[in-house]
């Protein structure tokens, strides 16, 4: 393991370690307190953030390592200066770079054109560091990850990317729920599904809401996102049948509810469901600084 581009690099090994020494970094912080020590970390955000930048730059500094964030204020990576050059200079000094940007072209770029690993800290194929954090939420309600049945429902995009990955390597049952026209990429679609095959999952795409049934947890994000041009009326129109309610979480029999943040309550999810007693988001959010202190001792540690 080099870099984390994308959980679809990692074998289902890879994976059950990671999980695992997120758990053990979790349970004993003070064995880890100096897994970086004199290891720096270059952040290069392209797009702003509350969970990601909080939680590597105090995991970082948990780890004893420490932690240089750079935003972009003249604009994309590659603009000012090639993303090569970026790389190549950043390698001169630091120990690792994490990214957030916009295309997953610039992660490919700086992982090809510097000297050390690339963590992807959300691209606009992939969220790698998400994925890693709600698997490793779902373990701690699930002793057996394969008999974990999760649904999706929204807008198929980097998230659910990720979580498509992440189900087939593990063996989890997975059902992405979408409107027509928003189904995740369809290369990534073929990819998980053949891992899946490999690995004894089940990944299922699609339409009716009503394919919501018997599953164990609902994992849905904003719609906002997506609707960037578009007028939130008609993107609540198209969206409606799909926001997670009361009402669906019974239909579903599901105990959980999954976000990756931030929601918008009384749009994609009601509030007593975001805000009931099965919701996971604070669970999810803090795992995120546990799983990705994980992938910096995997990369990093002597």
């Amino acid at each position: 393991m080099n870099h984390l581009l994308s959980i679809k690099d990692l074998s289902q090994a890879q994976l059950v370690d990671l999980l695992s020494l997120a758990k053990e970094i979790k349970a004993n912080p003070k064995q880890y307190q100096n897994a970086l020590a004199g290891k720096s970390v270059v952040m290069l955000f392209e797009k702003p953030s509350l969970r990601t930048r909080v939680s590597f730059d105090i995991g970082i500094n948990k780890l004893g390592g420490h932690c240089l964030y750079l935003d972009q204020q003249n604009g994309a990576l590659g603009k000012r200066e090639p993303v090569s050059d970026f790389a190549a200079n950043i390698s001169c000094w630091a120990d690792a770079i994490v990214a957030r940007t916009f295309a997953h072209s610039t992660i490919e770029g700086l992982a090809e054109h510097g000297s050390v690993p690339v963590i992807n800290a959300l691209s606009d194929m992939y969220h790698p560091c998400q994925g890693l954090a709600d698997f490793l939420t779902l373990s701690e309600q699930f002793d057996d990850l394969s008999k974990v049945n999760l649904a999706y429902v929204g807008d198929g995009n980097n998230v659910t990317h990720s979580l498509m990955y992440g189900a087939a390597i593990l063996g989890v049952n997975l059902t992405v729920i979408c409107p027509q026209g928003h189904f995740p990429d369809g290369q990534v679609v073929v990819e998980a599904q053949a891992l899946a095959a490999k690995h004894g999952g089940k990944l299922v795409l699609s339409s009716d809401i009503n394919d919501i049934a018997n599953h164990d947890a609902i994992y849905t994000d904003t719609w906002i996102s997506m609707g960037d041009n578009a007028d939130l009326a008609d993107i609540k129109a198209k969206f409606g049948p799909y926001q997670v309610n009361s009402e669906l979480m019974q239909q579903a029999g599901a105990n959980f509810f999954m976000h990756c943040l931030p929601a918008y309550r009384g749009v994609e999810v009601t509030a007593d469901v975001v805000d009931g007693e099965g919701s996971l988001i604070l669970h999810q959010a803090e795992n995120r600084m546990h799983a990705q202190n994980a992938v910096l001792v995997t990369l990093l540690a002597d």
